[in-house]
């Protein structure tokens, strides 16, 4: 988001503005106040350093700089920046933590299959094992045939070279 994009907000709580409850909004918003219920957003959302919320955010994408006790669902990307405080688990595609950044959860960036890996196909993994134990015989061979060169390479001793030595 930060990256040659601009937010066009349509929606600002202010500094001083207190919200008890669920807020909801289309287009992006910036809270900079405190919102005391879950907030959902259709585009992107910033929670500013003064913002403030007491529930599950939900946005395409965020930007935290203030503090949200709850977990946190942003499908394209979430950043929180140095002064952010999320406690809480984050779903998520793309992260951004800052290095002064408090974040007290879990992460989820696997979007595809929540909660379960895909496992490789039989076949690919028994194509893996048969090109490996290949590539192993054919290293073995390679050492065969070079220990039977250096053993070809050395010089015999005749029988009167044995006797003068």
């Amino acid at each position: 988001m930060r990256a040659n994009k601009q937010i066009r907000m349509t929606t600002i709580i202010g500094k001083n503005a207190e919200c008890a409850g669920d807020f909801s909004a289309q287009g992006s918003a910036r809270i900079d106040g405190i919102i005391k219920g879950n907030v959902t957003v259709s585009e992107a959302l910033i929670i500013g350093v003064t913002g403030s919320v007491d529930g599950d955010v939900s946005a395409k994408a965020v930007i935290i700089g203030g503090e949200v006790i709850g977990n946190v669902t942003a499908p394209e990307r979430a950043e929180l920046t140095a002064t952010a405080k999320v406690i809480g688990d984050i779903s998520t595609a793309v992260i951004v933590i800052d290095e002064k950044a408090v974040f007290q959860g879990k992460c989820d960036m696997n979007q595809e299959v929540p909660g379960k890996r895909q496992k490789p196909a039989a076949k690919a993994v028994r194509a893996g094992k048969k090109s490996a134990k290949a590539a192993i015989q054919e290293a073995l061979k390679e050492v065969e045939e070079a220990s039977r060169e250096e053993i070809s390479s050395e010089p015999q001793n005749t029988e009167s070279e044995q006797n003068t030595i």
